[in-house]
């Protein structure tokens, strides 16, 4: 008889308890198919885990099947814990981006943290030490307490973690929207670069080979958390905060270097990191990618605290854990080493040709499920999208008071400088950060080489909203130019996919198009797919949010120092490259005089994007340009704003613009500086850096101020709104 009190099958089928697990009733119904018999309490954990959103993909896995996964570079794609890329020389790097969204809505801190620690183990599980992070972040208008205390909570959780364990924050990006009051995102994305050679799977194989638990001791946190991701946020969200992990970073970097040198061994078979689902997944999908069967024994794995059941260790998220495979016979070696690193380590199974895994308790089974359906069998939901309703207008903001719109945008925290969030994470630990926080992508130098990886990323979810198909393609396309500003060659993308809940028809077929155009650009623009996460339900208690397709995308650069000689300075001139439309559907100034999105239609040329931002990289790298920043929210008035703050240069130009193009949002343009004179195709000089003072002028309007006011209200966005009393 079990020594644990649980529902019995009877229980489950009839008091209808997988439906509280996130199960439909047909869903169930397949279990039952699958397992020929009732599933027990444990057995509907494991595939309520297993085929939850989070896990399954259950409605994205269709699309992203377009998405383009290979390369001349890639050396492995989706599938595995993280993408590698090749960057010569026998070295890859390893990148991969995730959600926490749903955990950091309900305990900021630790969503966040926990976000940052599970990217970071993604990474080292495939062998490669991480040398960068990065975040894309979302909150509602810091006008409200909530938001504040929100970003405060996410911020502290990202710099506690991360500076702790000694890997640098080194670029990211925050938009701050109603739609996300009280659903924020936290996407989270880590770089790595390893030998070629060591590249680990999470592969369990060969008969008799053991499985060790490496880690902190299994506990009774983020039970479910999984399932939790899977669901809209109500209500009841607040008392799930037992789904929520708890991250110690200080076991993480002992965990990290342990993992590293275990890799090193020959006899590690196989590795996988104990993320979503936990135990769970890890066993279940190592067993299914090596088309093997596992057995583990539950009373082996380290605990807590007594009285924890199978069905609680193996969903249990506790973070900082790995599960490994290693060959019969040396499991002493492993567990020897990871005593030198003061790590909790145990034997808790073997691989088996059963193609089944099988849990024990003290000699008792507790369950019995085949591998393959558990891991490849989840249903797949094909639905039917309905184009949202928006209207087309015709724009006219030439009556608006725009120096008023000019003032009102620098100020706004998503394009005012984010000081505030930067200055709370170490970005130069490890001292090769070339290119910091702040403005842009991140610069990482490949230890002991010239090479360097350029990093970023990026979301525009208003551009998404106003056309889901095109907004896709720019998405992809606002993340190569970042890369191209540094000078770096693109090399590959991943992806997170923040969206509300698919079964609403509208979200639906923004998913649908948004993907569409994505892989497209993904093909046009040379930069395949990865590695990647969905996110959906962010749906907080009256709408869902923007959608919000996040693409973090990585560059090489073979010989950084081309970058030691640049200084920008007063006399160089500034140019504005490529065409400007009256673009305005999905824009800043559309939100703030309008409050709204309207429907957009506007096509990206991919080759003119590729094409342009290909030679104005080389010119960077070959010395005839010096800075390339790409156009983006608030247009060129907020860019040449933000170009003059960050270098505490004046700017005087004279664009044969009309005075709202300078808040147009169209694609493929940038701002450049060179010396006077130059020659860039596309290109019109339209002023030069001064050492004071702020002036644009067009046709019919002038925005003139002191830098000292530009630069104040810039960097003051976010701090001033934080420093209301909650």
């Amino acid at each position: 008889m079990s020594r644990f009190i649980e529902p019995t099958a009877d229980d489950i089928r009839n008091q209808k308890l997988y439906a509280e697990m996130g199960l439909t009733d047909a869903e169930y119904d397949k279990v039952i198919d699958i397992l020929g018999r009732q599933p027990n309490y444990t057995e509907i954990g494991i595939f309520s885990v297993m085929w939850s959103e989070h896990c399954s993909y259950k409605h994205s896995k269709p699309f992203l099947k377009q998405f383009p996964t290979s390369g001349e570079r890639v050396l492995m794609g989706p599938g595995e814990g993280a993408g590698v890329v090749d960057i010569g020389d026998n070295q890859a790097v390893v990148f991969k981006v995730e959600s926490h969204n749903h955990p950091s809505a309900v305990e900021p801190y630790q969503g966040a943290a926990t976000g940052v620690g599970g990217i970071i183990r993604d990474i080292v599980s495939i062998g490669a030490r991480p040398i960068g992070l990065l975040n894309s972040l979302r909150f509602g208008e810091l006008t409200e307490a909530n938001n504040r205390r929100l970003l405060r909570g996410v911020v502290s959780g990202i710099g506690g973690y991360g500076n702790c364990i000694g890997i640098p924050t080194v670029s990211g990006e925050v938009e701050f929207d109603p739609s996300y009051d009280g659903n924020p995102l936290v996407n989270a994305m880590c770089v790595g670069v390893m030998d070629q050679g060591k590249v680990q799977k999470g592969t369990a194989k060969g008969v008799g080979n053991k499985v060790i638990y490496v880690g902190l001791k299994t506990g009774r946190d983020g039970i479910h958390g999984a399932t939790f991701a899977s669901e809209e946020l109500s209500d009841e969200s607040e008392s799930k905060r037992p789904s929520v992990q708890i991250g110690d970073p200080f076991t993480g970097k002992k965990l990290m270097e342990a993992t590293l040198a275990a890799i090193d061994q020959p006899e590690l078979v196989g590795i996988q990191d104990m993320g979503a689902a936990g135990l769970t997944s890890s066993s279940s999908e190592m067993a299914a990618k090596g088309e093997a069967g596992m057995n583990l024994y539950l009373d082996q794995v380290p605990v807590r605290e007594e009285g924890i059941s199978p069905y609680e260790m193996m969903l249990s998220e506790t973070q900082e854990r790995m599960l490994l495979v290693v060959e019969d016979g040396t499991e002493q070696k492993f567990l020897d080493m990871f005593e030198d690193f003061e790590l909790d380590a145990a034997v808790i199974g073997e691989v088996t040709d059963s193609d089944r895994l099988k849990l024990y308790y003290e000699e008792e089974l507790y369950a019995d499920i085949p591998v393959q359906p558990l891991s490849d069998e989840a249903p797949v939901y094909i639905l039917e999208g309905r184009k949202p309703e928006l209207d087309e207008k015709a724009y006219d903001y030439s009556k608006k008071d725009l120096n008023k719109v000019f003032d009102q945008l620098i100020e706004h925290p998503t394009h005012g400088a984010k000081n505030y969030i930067y200055e709370q994470y170490d970005n130069q630990v490890g001292s090769n950060t070339v290119r910091k926080s702040g403005f842009g992508s991140g610069v990482v130098r490949v230890e002991g080489t010239d090479k360097a990886i350029a990093m970023a990323i990026d979301g525009k979810s208003r551009y998404v909203y106003a056309d889901p198909y095109n907004g896709g393609k720019e998405v992809v396309a606002q993340v190569f130019r970042s890369i191209i500003s540094t000078g770096a060659v693109p090399l590959a993308m991943t992806d997170c996919l923040n969206y509300g809940s698919p079964e609403n028809p509208e979200i639906y077929n923004q998913l649908e198009e948004s993907t569409k155009g994505m892989a497209e650009a993904c093909r046009a623009l040379e930069t395949p797919v990865v590695s990647g996460n969905v996110s959906l339900y962010n749906e907080n208690r009256t709408a869902s949010i923007l959608p919000t397709p996040v693409i973090g995308m990585v560059g090489l650069i073979e010989d950084v120092n081309f970058m030691e000689g640049i200084s920008i300075e007063a006399g160089d001139a500034v140019y504005l490259v490529g065409e400007t439309e009256k673009s305005f559907a999905g824009s800043q100034i559309e939100k703030l005089l309008d409050n709204e999105v309207s429907k957009a239609v506007r096509n990206i040329d991919l080759e003119l994007e590729y094409s342009r931002g290909m030679t104005l990289r080389g010119m960077l790298e070959g010395g005839d340009i010096k800075k390339i920043s790409p156009v983006g929210r608030g247009g060129i008035a907020v860019k040449l704003a933000q170009l003059a703050s960050f270098h505490g240069l004046g700017l005087d130009a004279e664009i044969e613009l009309d005075g709202e193009d300078l808040f147009a949002e169209n694609a493929s343009r940038y701002i450049v500086t060179a010396k006077p004179g130059q020659d860039i195709k596309d290109a019109v000089e339209i002023g030069r850096l001064t050492e004071d003072g702020f002036r644009i002028k067009t046709r019919d309007v002038t925005i003139e101020r002191d830098l000292a006011e530009v630069a104040g209200a810039w960097e003051g966005a976010i701090p001033k709104c934080m420093t209301s009393v909650d």
